[in-house]
């Protein structure tokens, strides 16, 4: 295969998962898969990743903020916490393996397809009363053991932050969506400092993946905002499973990439 194949095919992996990031989560799974495929030890694989992650979430945010989507200061106590989480997360995913982590994430994601489909009056209203409150302490630390989570392997962290403001703070889907693009920016920001501190980073392979998805990003938080809650919860299911079939063996992305690239 030669490199201009192999860069192409990085870039489309970008575009697929900043689309499916900024909507969802769960991009991840296909960036992760083909760094892996390319030969990156899974550390560096992690590491590189996060590079992909700042920049199509600045692009995200940058949109958002445009369409007038961040609109309350309380959302800042919440960046806050999650940030600090993800120092520690990405401190520890420098020296330890993530396998353990797979069975809790097949956990989250059922979970997330029930509140999806059996409750979707959850996600779809905003919750105006619990908005109005101040951040109570419990709200601190979730956000923080959200962030821990995002700095240590980021699949599927998109999920729970949905979960954690829509249910947890109040927001309904679209802006719930917008503050978690904020969120993930500081946390991807910050733990992608001490994967590069760590050298755990392939900056070729990072900036190409950015290139994708910055324009999928671009793509798919406009499409949030003129779609609204109802597509974003169809896109939501469709990543949740892509991320299940990859975690419990039932479809190997690595096997597929592998065929795309000989």
């Amino acid at each position: 295969m030669n490199m201009i194949a192999e860069y192409t095919i990085i870039i489309i992996a970008g575009i697929l998962a900043g689309f499916i990031n900024t909507l969802a989560g769960g991009g991840s799974v296909i960036t992760l898969s083909l760094l892996l495929i390319l030969g990156l030890p899974a550390t560096i694989a992690n590491g590189t990743n996060r590079v992909s992650v700042f920049f199509q979430t600045s692009s995200s945010v940058f949109t958002f903020w445009r369409k007038g989507m961040f609109t309350t200061r309380k959302i800042w106590w919440l960046v806050a916490p999650a940030a600090l989480g993800s120092v520690a997360g990405a401190w520890m995913a420098t020296g330890i393996k993530s396998e353990a982590l797979e069975i809790a994430m097949v956990v989250i994601m059922a979970l997330m397809l029930v509140f999806i489909f059996a409750k979707p009056s959850l996600w779809l209203k905003e919750k105006t009363a619990m908005l109005d409150k101040t951040i109570r302490w419990w709200q601190v630390v979730l956000f923080f053991a959200v962030g821990w989570y995002a700095g240590f392997l980021q699949v599927g962290v998109g999920y729970l932050l949905l979960m954690a403001l829509v249910v947890g703070v109040g927001f309904e889907l679209v802006k719930a969506n917008a503050v978690k693009n904020l969120i993930i920016l500081f946390s991807a920001a910050v733990s992608l400092v001490i994967f590069i501190l760590s050298n755990q980073v392939h900056y070729l392979y990072g900036i190409l993946l950015s290139i994708g998805s910055i324009l999928g990003a671009y793509i798919a938080s406009t499409m949030a905002v003129k779609k609204g809650g109802k597509f974003i919860r169809w896109v939501i299911a469709a990543s949740v499973i892509l991320a299940a079939l990859k975690v419990t063996g039932l479809v190997d992305f690595q096997e597929l990439f592998r065929g795309m690239l000989r």
